[in-house]
């Protein structure tokens, strides 16, 4: 069990980051799309390039474990904002599933804030 511990929080938190590096550099390409989902709920346009950069960034430095818990605690914020703007209906089923998945990003940052990137990191390796 002793391995699965020292491991198992590098797999968990490089899967958590694929999630945000993938959407922020998918939103790149064509930006007019995101920024008129955004402005359809009230988020002003203008906040496209700093989500991307929340996402990417964010999304690359949890990956390697750098200051993974300050990137945990932005990433779990932004997370949380996102869903309660955009997956607020929650008499739509798919709109409840993606804000529950959305949580469950949450509680997974959570865990990284809780117990650091793990034996794989560039956070460990400081130390």
């Amino acid at each position: 069990m002793h391995q699965a511990q020292a491991y198992l929080p590098t797999a968990g938190r490089v899967l958590l980051a694929l999630i945000f590096i993938v959407a922020g550099l998918g939103k790149i390409p064509a930006p007019e799309g995101t920024i008129g989902y955004m402005e359809a709920f009230g988020v002003p346009g203008v906040l496209f390039w700093p989500t991307v950069a929340v996402e990417v960034i964010g999304g690359i430095m949890l990956l390697v474990g750098f200051k993974a818990r300050w990137a945990a605690a932005a990433l779990a914020g932004f997370t949380l904002v996102a869903g309660l703007i955009f997956h607020s209906d929650f008499a739509n089923q798919a709109e409840m599933t993606a804000f529950l998945k959305n949580l469950a990003i949450v509680g997974g940052m959570l865990y990284v804030i809780a117990f650091g990137a793990g034996a794989l990191s560039l956070d460990r390796r400081k130390a």
